[in-house]
Formats: C-alpha cells, structure tokens, sequence
C-alpha cells in the first residue's frame, strides 16, 4: 500500500525542480543585466573608458546640453551720413538663453534744428543665423520720427530659436537708421499747417 503515493511524491519533486530552475535563471539574468550599468561606471570613472550610450541616453543628454546652452548676442548700430543723428546700443552685448524672451534699448538722438524721420534696417551675423533670431518688438517695423535736439530710448524685444545651429555661439544684431526723404520732406510741407512739427513719434 505504502507504494501507491510514490508517482505523486515524485511529480511534486519534479514541479518543484523545474520550479527551482526557472527560479535560478532568472535570478542569474537580473544579476547579469545588472552588471551592464556597474560595468559602464566602472570603465567610465575607474579606467576613463566612455562607453557608447543607449538612444534614450542620447536624448537625456541633448535635451540637458539644451537647457544649458547660452549665446552671446552683441548690439551694434549706426547712422547713414545724410542723418544728422546720434544713434548707438544701449549695452554692448547680452548673455541669453535660446527660447527665451529678452529686451534691449538703443538710444537715438536728433542733433539737428529740424524734425526729422528716420528708419532703421536690422541685419543679424552670422547671415545663416538671421532665420533664428525673432524680433518680437522693434522701433525698425516703422518708421520713427525725433523733433529737433530730442532723444529717446528705442526698446527692441527678441528671442533666439533653440533650433539655432549647435556651432554658433555669438549673434551680432546690428542697425542702420536711414534719413527717410519722402516722410521727412512731407512732415515739413505740413508743418506750418500743424504748429507742431515735432509731436509726433513715429511717422506713418
């Protein structure tokens, strides 16, 4: 009688052996991919061996080189010979973050006896850069007008596309202001009808 529970006792060991086993390897292949991330830092740090990283590695690391990146933008102005003005950024350079917002000033001055309008041309260097940089305000998208010996802080608002090539490190933003001939001469014809040559601020 005692040989009859046998077969089942047996089962039961086998079960418990396979058991065991898938146990054991998958015990052995977590223990193995482990040593992948041990292995790298133990090269990289101990040996200064740097091992090529995964995908999903890259992309952390584009994306934190990203957030870190500054570019210097440095200001540059300047006036054509036929306008009698002072014209000239207010700082010479600015530190920023690409996709931000920033704001900065030109000063302008009129060092003429008469009212006079002007406008500006922006250009940016390196050329390549130019579709990069956005100027969301900016005294050049109309034409600006300073009454005789008057002078005023022109603010200019921009931001650096973080798309900008990973090789340009420095933007120059730079102007010309451009004695406006037809606005200048048409401002002085109303002048005597208006008794105030000088009020307005920007030209139409």
């Amino acid at each position: 009688m005692s040989d009859v529970g046998k077969p089942a006792a047996g089962k039961a060991a086998g079960a418990k052996g396979v058991g065991l086993m898938v146990g054991v390897a998958l015990a052995a292949f977590a223990f193995t991919f482990s040593l992948i991330p041990l292995y790298r830092i133990a090269c990289e740090r101990l040996l200064g061996v740097r091992l090529e990283r995964g995908a999903a590695d890259e992309t952390t690391a584009v994306k934190a080189s990203k957030d870190e990146r500054w570019i210097t933008v440095q200001f540059d102005g300047g006036v054509n010979s036929k306008l009698p003005w002072q014209f000239r950024p207010s700082q010479a350079s600015m530190r920023v973050r690409p996709g931000q917002p920033y704001e900065t000033t030109y000063f302008a001055r009129n060092t003429s006896d008469r009212s006079i309008v002007g406008s500006a041309t922006p250009s940016i260097a390196p050329a390549r850069a130019s579709g990069y940089f956005s100027k969301t305000e900016c005294f050049c998208f109309t034409a600006q007008t300073l009454a005789a010996g008057e002078a005023r802080d022109m603010p200019v608002r921009f931001i650096v596309d973080p798309a900008l090539p990973a090789d340009v490190k420095t933007l120059t933003l730079s102007y010309t202001f451009f004695k406006n001939e037809a606005l200048t001469a048409r401002q002085a014809h109303a002048a005597p009808s208006t008794g105030n040559a000088g009020a307005p601020h920007a030209a139409p």
